[in-house]
């Protein structure tokens, strides 16, 4: 990324006649949240001078605690290309990380749990790279602006158009991503009807995790630039594929990819399969991170390509964890069950402590499982030792409460207001009677 200092950033702002600068930061629920300032007020924020109410933000701090400010990251100034031709003023953003009053950095900061798993690797000598692959519907907007889960288009896997009516926009999304300094690598539709992939270039991981917020954003605000609404949720209509956001890490060490050994078994190293092995003992505490919403686990079903077993193979494309045919530099191991609505920052961290824990305590990774598990019996998945994911979201809760790494990586107090708020969620979900209920019982009782 490009380097800015202070100056820079205030020049551009001036040459650039921007209006207004958002400062952007995430809650620890992956919801992006800001504060527009005018430009001339940009100095102060530079200074790290601009405090907030970190009580108003849900999982960040106690009312007596409130007062919190916002520290630019200088290197993500980037100008909203959408605001050029807005007609309301040109606006510039910078992506914020949260600080108390004491000049410590906030431990409820998803952007800081992140750094503080990138410094243990960093410790340890290795680079944490991550390429993230993000899934998204684009629906009909009704009359009144709001949106719906409608669409007359039937596309599928790689079409194009006229089929494929999402094209254009698709289109306009990624020329705006790559105006946002984005080397975008593909973009197409997806299996289910009105479904779409962006991937872009992979990175570090907490210039990807802000990457990925910075696509949510231009999506949602493109989709509705064509008369359209993008959504993120995981499963948004029933007996279709949900929306998944694969992630795909590599460890790199003295500009080395760690994870390959031309001499090792499947070209990987001791490392990979270490660190395969740490996803495999963790990943059932790490899934209330990774597929955080009562929805997601809609999506983790068998039938609609969604991992449900706990299984890697370097051979099938269809387990929780599969290592792409790239070797050398390429080579990565691709996590499937996270979706969009992850918290970015969190899914990455917990991914990656999951990992280095694997390496540090040399765990073995079970066999590989190159056949389909979804024709396995009951009997043979039991004998290979091979395990569901939590089912529900109480489930997956219940399993992170118990993983001492995972609640580690996030940090005791974060991790505990998380699981309240995830709690309550269920506790809601299991008292709403569904159009389904009545649908399916109200005729018949």
């Amino acid at each position: 990324m490009t380097r800015y200092s202070k100056e820079d950033i205030i020049r551009l702002v001036e040459e650039n006649e921007i209006d207004f600068i958002r400062l952007q930061f995430t809650d620890i629920f992956g919801i992006l949240k800001n504060i527009a300032i005018p430009q001339y007020q940009l100095k102060k924020a530079l200074d790290n001078e601009m405090m907030f109410d970190g009580s108003s933000i849900d999982g960040f701090a106690r009312i007596e605690e409130s007062d919190m400010y916002l520290r630019p990251d200088l290197d993500s100034f980037v100008i909203f290309p959408w605001s050029k031709e807005s007609g309301t003023g040109k606006v510039a953003r910078l992506i914020c990380d949260v600080y108390k009053t004491d000049g410590t950095p906030f431990e409820g900061d998803p952007r800081y749990i992140l750094k503080k798993a990138v410094a243990k690797a960093e410790s340890l000598g290795y680079k944490f790279n991550v390429g993230p692959e993000c899934e998204f519907f684009l629906f009909d907007l009704a009359e009144d602006g709001s949106p719906t889960t409608k669409s007359n288009e039937k596309a599928g896997y790689f079409d194009l158009g006229p089929n494929d009516l999402g094209e254009n926009s698709r289109k306009d999304m990624v020329l705006t991503l790559e105006d946002l300094g984005f080397t975008i690598e593909a973009a197409h539709h997806e299996c289910a009807p009105a479904q779409h992939e962006i991937d872009f270039k992979y990175g570090p991981a907490v210039a990807t995790a802000d990457s990925i917020m910075t696509l949510k954003l231009a999506v949602k605000t493109i989709a509705h630039k064509h008369g359209l609404y993008a959504t993120f949720m995981p499963k948004p209509k029933a007996f279709m594929a949900g929306s998944g956001m694969h992630i795909n890490m590599s460890l790199e060490k003295d500009g080395q990819n760690v994870f390959y050994d031309p001499n090792g078994k499947d070209g990987l190293s001791k490392e990979a399969y270490y660190f395969i092995a740490g996803l495999m003992k963790h990943i059932k505490g790490m899934v209330a991170i990774t597929n955080p919403l009562v929805n997601s686990y809609k999506r983790l079903v068998p039938g609609y390509e969604a991992p449900v077993y706990i299984a890697w193979s370097a051979k099938n494309r269809s387990p929780l964890i599969r290592i792409p045919a790239a070797r050398g530099k390429g080579t990565r191991i691709e996590l499937r069950n996270p979706d969009p609505c992850a918290n970015p920052y969190l899914a990455m961290a917990v991914c990656l402590m999951a990992g280095l824990d694997g390496i540090e305590n040399k765990l073995q990774v079970c066999d590989s499982v190159d056949a389909n598990i979804y024709e396995m019996s009951k009997k043979e998945k039991k004998a290979r030792g091979i395990e569901n994911l939590p089912e529900t979201l109480y489930d997956a809760v219940k399993e992170m409460e118990k993983d001492d790494v995972i609640m580690d990586a996030i940090g005791e107090e974060t991790a505990e207001k998380y699981i309240r708020a995830k709690k309550k969620e269920w506790a809601d979900y299991k008292v709403t009677v569904s159009d389904w209920e009545i649908a399916e019982y109200l005729y018949k009782y």
